[in-house]
């Protein structure tokens, strides 16, 4: 029994330690299932984390790849928009450009259109007041003078001129002569355009005008005044009655400042009397016709020689004595007797003769002081308005040849004066040399004692 008790004993021990060996295989089991599972987990968490990791690391560099490409779309569109504005600019600027050539090319044309107007002012004048002289004569039956003045004005008003060329004038009818007196104001120099053109300096981005040459502006001018006296003539004489008014006198004015001292001056820049018959054998629509040179040569018009500078002429139709000094008159005609001896006479004596003649002519006649006289014995003034004007006498009581040097100080003083006419008498003759003289230089002197060879 107690060997049954011990085995029974040994039984259970072993029992026992089977259990303890199982329960501690179970137990290192569970250790090592747990350590597992640890490991696991740890590493799942590692995984995780590396997955997260790289996750993060994938999420950053996506953001800096879109903000890459962001940077880089913005720079591209930065760049385009440059690009855009840069050519937005120059096709602004090449507009401007094309805008400013088109406005320098519209001001030329203005340019050349307001010259070339100028130069058409006899073509273009006004051809339909020849049906107004009618109407003028009948004024002039019924209203007297004044009237017909009137109606002829109104014609002339009709008369559409380029811009800064509306003159204005004033007439006067004088019967007696069947005369129209004209007094017109003449443009300024500056109605001329002071460039020729005008062009566009891309580099300066400017309208810049081309200057044009004084010499051209006082050519310009000139011709300028001279056809709108020659349309203004045309025009009065077309509107004026042919049976009352014979021919005008035209007086052309200018209103300017004097550059010398600031007061405003009106010198008169040209003056003509054209007759009728004379004036209708100008052809006014003439490409070649030069103005200002038939208004010189042919109507015998008094211009200015310097217009530009406002330099003055006297009028066709008055004289300006106050420049000679006359001596108190005295009859030489009634001391002679029928054998007279001219070279008995005093030289006084001898230059009151000759001005007795010329009074005798119908002419008007002073004797000039010898102090003062410029090489001048005696001035006449013949008051025809179509061959009369200031005549200048020189008085040679000589018993010898008149040296040439008289004649040329006599056509020098003719010059200077402004005469129309001079006239050398002498009791003796004069040579060859100086009737040369004379041909060469116009028939405006007479020589010999009664005045009888023009030259």
């Amino acid at each position: 029994m107690l060997a049954q008790l011990y085995e029974a004993r040994q039984k259970a021990r072993l029992e026992r330690q089977k259990e303890e060996a199982r329960a501690s295989r179970e137990w290192a089991a569970e250790q090592r299932r747990i350590a597992a599972q640890l490991a696991k987990e740890k590493a799942e968490a590692r995984r995780k984390r590396e997955q997260a990791e790289r996750a993060r690391q994938q999420q950053a560099a996506q953001v800096e790849r879109q903000a890459a490409a962001q940077q880089r779309e913005a720079t591209r569109q930065a760049a385009a928009t440059a690009r855009e504005e840069q050519q937005r600019a120059a096709a602004e600027r090449r507009a401007a450009a094309e805008r400013r050539g088109v406005e320098a090319e519209f001001r030329t044309n203005a340019v050349e259109a307001k010259v070339a107007a100028f130069g058409r002012l006899l073509v273009d004048r006004n051809r339909g007041l020849a049906a107004r002289s009618r109407q003028a004569e009948e004024a002039f039956n019924a209203d007297g003078p004044e009237a017909l003045v009137d109606m002829i004005q109104k014609a002339l008003a009709t008369s559409a001129y380029p811009e800064g060329l509306n003159g204005s004038c004033a007439a006067k009818y004088v019967p007696e002569a069947a005369e129209l007196w004209v007094e017109y104001e003449l443009p300024r120099q500056d109605v001329i355009p002071a460039a020729t053109s005008y062009k566009y300096v891309k580099t300066r981005d400017q309208i810049v005008p081309v200057p044009r040459k004084q010499a051209e502006t006082d050519k310009l001018y000139e011709k300028l005044i001279a056809r709108v006296a020659l349309r203004t003539l045309a025009e009065a004489l077309d509107a004026a009655p042919v049976t009352l008014i014979a021919g005008i006198v035209f007086n052309g004015y200018v209103s300017a400042k004097d550059r010398a001292t600031g007061q405003p001056v009106r010198p008169l820049l040209l003056s003509v009397h054209a007759d009728r018959e004379a004036f209708s054998k100008i052809v006014l629509d003439e490409p070649e016709l030069d103005p200002t040179a038939c208004l010189r040569g042919y109507l015998n018009a008094v211009i200015s020689p310097h217009p530009w500078d406002l330099e003055p002429v006297k009028p066709v139709l008055q004289f300006d004595l106050s420049r000679y000094k006359f001596v108190d008159e005295m009859s030489i005609v009634a001391g002679l007797d029928s054998r007279p001896n001219l070279l008995a006479l005093k030289p006084t004596e001898f230059e009151h003769l000759i001005r007795e003649l010329f009074e005798a002519m119908g002419l008007k006649s002073w004797v000039t002081q010898a102090s003062k006289d410029e090489g001048v014995d005696g001035v006449a003034i013949n008051e025809d308005p179509i061959v009369g004007g200031l005549c200048i006498i020189q008085a040679k009581r000589y018993s010898g040849l008149v040296e040439v040097e008289s004649v040329h100080a006599l056509a020098g003083v003719m010059d200077d004066m402004n005469a129309a006419k001079g006239v050398l008498v002498t009791t003796s003759w004069v040579g060859k040399a100086s009737r040369d003289f004379a041909a060469r230089n116009g028939n405006r002197v007479a020589t010999g004692p009664n005045a009888e060879s023009q030259f």
